[in-house]
């Protein structure tokens, strides 16, 4: 029974494994990111637009600051995309720099005197862990490096698969000894008659 169960599991996990399965799936998730990107940058022109339209008088500074700081976040996102359709893997320093500009946006916007003092008080503690969280990923090697543990990870799955499809190939393609016509004297096998023993 527990033969079946594994012969089961395999070949459910074999199929996912394959490579154009794989390749189909990675496929549509950049196509989803690219439409993504397309429509950021659609809603980064209209907002644009907006940003200079709110620049004729009368002039509203804190509507400015506003567009402008939300203009600088969307240009993190779009460039947080292209850094996943490039890599594919999500950079956690563009992350936390589109969470602290979307938190000093919001307390521009909103006037640090007429926000309560438990809201400044807890804004404050999110902006020094953020701020801790992108100072420590300067210590991380694997993402200040540009090396991607998951990446490398998969690299070693994909060159092991890679090595046992080659063996089995070298396997299927050996000549087994039993059923093999030899060409050759120095092909045949050699086997002691009786009067060598």
């Amino acid at each position: 029974m527990s033969k079946t169960l594994k012969s089961s599991s395999e070949s459910g996990s074999s199929w996912l494994n394959s490579g154009p399965i794989l390749r189909i799936l990675e496929m549509v998730q950049d196509l989803i990111i690219i439409s993504l990107c397309i429509g950021l940058f659609s809603f980064m022109v209209m907002q644009l637009r907006e940003m200079v339209l709110s620049l004729l008088p009368p002039l509203d500074f804190q509507r400015v600051t506003s567009d402008i700081l939300f203009l600088l976040i969307l240009v993190e996102l779009f460039r947080l995309l292209i850094i996943y359709l490039q890599e594919h893997r999500v950079s956690i320093g563009v992350a936390v720099e589109v969470s602290i500009v979307s938190v000093l946006r919001e307390i521009i916007v909103r006037g640090v005197l007429e926000t309560p003092w438990t809201q400044t008080l807890a804004t404050c503690a999110f902006l020094l862990v953020l701020t801790l969280l992108l100072v420590a990923r300067v210590w991380l090697p694997p993402t200040f490096d540009g090396i991607d543990p998951e990446q490398q990870i998969s690299q070693r799955h994909r060159n092991r698969i890679a090595q046992e499809n080659t063996e089995r190939e070298v396997n299927l393609s050996k000549p087994e000894q039993n059923g093999e016509i030899f060409t050759s004297i120095e092909q045949q096998p050699y086997f002691p008659s009786r009067h060598e023993t």
